[in-house]
């Protein structure tokens, strides 16, 4: 668990103090953005500038991920919204969905990102301010007696001088304890979906597919002679494949040999982060898989790459009786659940 620094001159309560209760996860998108303004020296930050950051902070886990915040929550509706607004890519980088954010002049983007204005800014200083109005609230936070995170105005929000130090020094720990928290609130409501917290931010590269590629499926083809795409029928051949993700990498989040086979290049650039059908992939995807397992552990019995099916066959102990413990009821029982919990979370099938 991830707590606040202490401060004895800030009352460090009230900023952990809005957190309590929490029903949607803007609050911590709000302190993520604004510590990513104070990280840079700015301290009269604009809100249209934190709401487009609060935007990109999410995009990737709601568009690319497809983890859900929940049905009626409006940052993961005004982010879909503004997908199609802006025609922008699912995978599109932040700085390019802030600039334009906070560029457009569309009226719909421009809607849903005032929409903020309602209830962000002043709800989350309520710990200082109990059962004040917005009104109120907002005159209070300029009074320096009331030591307020920052104060609130028209357009912008003004840090209080007296937190900006501590926002500086502690904003690896404030980030650490925003997203740890926010992994335990998406966690409850994807209770089925995996690796919540690889899924908060973009990673800054993919990983790069060398070693199963050269250490297992070139093996493979090279002593089959004869596999096929389970998508296009073309024959594999060495130096011209792509290696496929069965179940999305999106959803799954990992690169582990089980979920993984060598398919037509063409295709896999076409296929993105739609599902196989069970009923037409399921059969030529395990006989692929089930030919792999049984050459490698004839040909190279401790071949690393085995030991990624111990994940799914926890129940496994010698590695070597794998060929026969691969059954395609058991195999199905793993796969299955992960397809239908991906499609109910807004995946598509091919």
């Amino acid at each position: 668990m991830v707590n606040l620094p202490n401060n004895k001159s800030l009352p460090i309560a009230n900023l952990a103090a809005s957190f309590n209760n929490t029903t949607t996860p803007y609050k911590f998108y709000w302190l993520l953005s604004i510590l990513n303004e104070v990280e840079t020296g700015h301290v009269k930050i604009y809100k249209r500038d934190l709401y487009s950051k609060m935007i990109s902070t999410a995009w990737y886990t709601v568009n690319y991920f497809h983890v859900s915040f929940g049905n009626q929550d409006k940052l993961q509706e005004a982010i879909k919204l503004i997908k199609d607004a802006e025609n922008l890519n699912i995978d599109a980088k932040r700085t390019k969905i802030e600039k334009v954010l906070n560029s457009t002049d569309n009226k719909s983007t421009i809607k849903q990102l005032l929409h903020f204005n309602k209830n962000v800014p002043h709800w989350f200083l309520s710990p200082w301010f109990p059962k004040k109005t917005e009104k109120e609230i907002y005159k209070l936070s300029k009074e320096d007696r009331t030591k307020c995170l920052y104060g609130l105005y028209d357009d912008f929000i003004q840090i209080n001088p007296i937190w900006i130090n501590y926002l500086v020094e502690n904003s690896k720990i404030l980030k650490d304890f925003c997203y740890w928290n926010l992994s335990l609130y998406l966690q409850k409501r994807n209770p089925n979906v995996p690796d919540i917290p690889n899924k908060l931010i973009q990673p800054a590269t993919r990983k790069a597919l060398t070693q199963q590629r050269s250490k297992f499926w070139d093996i493979v083809i090279k002593e089959h002679g004869g596999l096929k795409c389970i998508y296009t029928g073309k024959t594999i051949k060495i130096g011209d494949y792509a290696v496929e993700h069965f179940v999305p990498y999106s959803f799954v989040s990992h690169d582990l040999i089980w979920n993984l086979i060598p398919a037509d290049k063409i295709f896999n650039s076409s296929k993105s982060d739609k599902l196989p059908s069970l009923d037409k992939h399921f059969n030529p995807f395990f006989d692929i898989q089930k030919t792999a397992i049984e050459i490698i552990n004839a040909r190279f019995p401790k071949n690393i790459f085995l030991e990624d099916y111990l994940t799914i066959f926890p129940d496994i102990n010698d590695i070597s009786v794998l060929p026969i413990s691969f059954t395609k009821e058991k195999f199905k029982e793993k796969i299955q659940p992960l397809i239908t919990i991906a499609s109910n979370n807004g995946f598509e099938f091919l």
